[in-house]
């Protein structure tokens, strides 16, 4: 097939090659009249002198918001000279071009490249302009692929028609385990789809169904995923942020866990679950002992919903490690009742409570975990410190999504830790899955 495009003639001053796949890049931009990205190449050169090391199973990261040098975003036509060298390249198992502009055009070579490229387990397509004709032709190209595991589509309008075709998909794909369809503008039709398709799917260990466009107020969703939730036994990670579930959704969710044995990772963050839906999380709670992280970030259980679930913590669950209650209108009687179910429970370690009402009380509680070790620095989004001798505490960077939209400029992105989801940098562990 030929490019949906017509390539532009552009000729400069030619940059310094020494590597193979640098000098494969800029001999088919010359040939092909290419416009030269000198950040593509600069990249190369990386992943050049990694070879030469004798490296294998590399993750090509073209990121258009890395912070190490002023890029040059990778636009449509960049893919189409990235397509035809890595279709070619056994060394290179991911390919990181989030933040881009590759739009329709690099979504056909991408599908191309799932085609034609049988070492790629890791693809980050996340905020590149892809619509739902792009979004089918790389739904399409997964029918017959079985070596991808992790694919990343987050933040491209896809809409509900792209997102029926990725539901067809998992009803034929079985090696793709996790798959992030979050701000994609998916439908309540195809919410409902994937949800079916999980009942018999049993490869898909992580899904991302974030924020999808739905209407009306009657919770379809939950009740459809509850009911999924119920059969699947795979499953490991679900995110369904900005469902708009209420106290009757959550409800829909938590009679499902009674009888899940497999799901690890909750995400309820951004609905409107108040401190009437904890009581039903705090009795799963009592029971489920397969849950590990709850996030529920962004929500209004206030200060009952927090004791709801302190005193789960504190005398019945010992599975959850990671909680995260960040800006939930709870004030210091709830957020110390919180600090409090740590002393009791050895298993959790995880605690988010930025955005909520702190009062002195609950400054020293989280300060005496911290300076008694029981709670660790990198383990929560708070650092105490004081001031004409008050305790305060000062936010930081930490969460359970630290590194979902970015990448750190050095060092690995993610640790054993839930601080921030499954580690990418190894797609194929199971582990929290979904983050950068």
């Amino acid at each position: 097939m030929s490019p949906p495009f017509t390539l532009a003639i552009v000729l400069e001053e030619a940059p310094e090659v020494t590597g193979h796949l640098q000098e494969t890049y800029y001999n088919l931009c010359m040939e092909k009249s290419q416009k030269i990205n000198t950040f593509i190449l600069h990249i190369l050169q990386e992943v050049d002198e990694e070879l030469e090391k004798g490296s294998e199973g590399i993750t090509l990261n073209i990121a258009g918001n890395s912070r190490l040098m002023p890029e040059e975003r990778v636009t449509g036509k960049d893919f189409w000279i990235l397509f035809r060298i890595l279709k070619k390249s056994p060394y290179i198992s991911g390919l990181d071009v989030r933040y881009n502009l590759i739009s329709d055009v690099g979504a056909y070579y991408a599908a191309r490249l799932l085609q034609k490229q049988h070492k790629l387990v890791y693809l980050n397509l996340m905020f590149n302009d892809i619509g739902p004709e792009g979004g089918e032709l790389i739904a399409k190209a997964l029918h017959k692929n079985t070596t991808l595991k992790y694919l990343r589509m987050t933040g491209n309008k896809i809409e509900n028609k792209g997102g029926m075709f990725f539901a067809a998909m998992l009803q034929i794909n079985s090696s793709l385990e996790k798959l992030d369809l979050g701000d994609c503008d998916l439908g309540m039709q195809s919410v409902i789809a994937f949800a079916t398709v999980l009942t018999q799917n049993q490869t898909i260990k992580g899904i991302n169904l974030n924020r999808p466009i739905l209407y009306g107020e009657q919770e379809e969703s939950t009740v459809h995923l509850g009911h999924m939730l119920k059969e699947n036994h795979c499953l490991v990670e679900l995110h369904v942020c900005k469902h708009n579930i209420k106290n009757c959704g959550i409800k829909q969710l938590c009679d499902a866990l009674y009888l899940n044995r497999s799901l690890r990772y909750l995400d309820v963050s951004c609905n409107k679950i108040t401190c009437d839906g904890t009581v039903f999380l705090a009795d799963v709670l009592k029971s489920n002992t397969t849950l590990e992280v709850l996030d529920l970030s962004f929500n209004r259980i206030e200060n009952a919903g927090a004791k709801h679930l302190s005193e789960t913590l504190a005398s019945h669950n010992r599975s959850l490690r990671a909680l995260s209650v960040v800006s939930n209108n709870i004030q210091g009687e709830g957020l110390v009742a919180l600090s409090q179910s740590m002393k009791t429970n050895p298993t959790l370690s995880n605690v988010y409570i930025w955005g909520n009402k702190f009062d002195e009380a609950t400054c020293v509680a989280y300060s005496d975990l911290i300076q008694t070790g029981r709670l660790k620095p990198d383990n929560t989004d708070v650092e105490p410190f004081v001031v004409d001798g008050h305790m305060y505490l000062a936010e930081v960077s930490n969460g359970l999504k630290k590194h979902y939209y970015w990448r750190p400029i050095y060092g690995e992105a993610c640790t054993n830790s839930p601080n921030a989801e499954m580690n990418v940098n190894h797609p194929g562990q199971d582990r929290w899955l979904l983050s950068g």
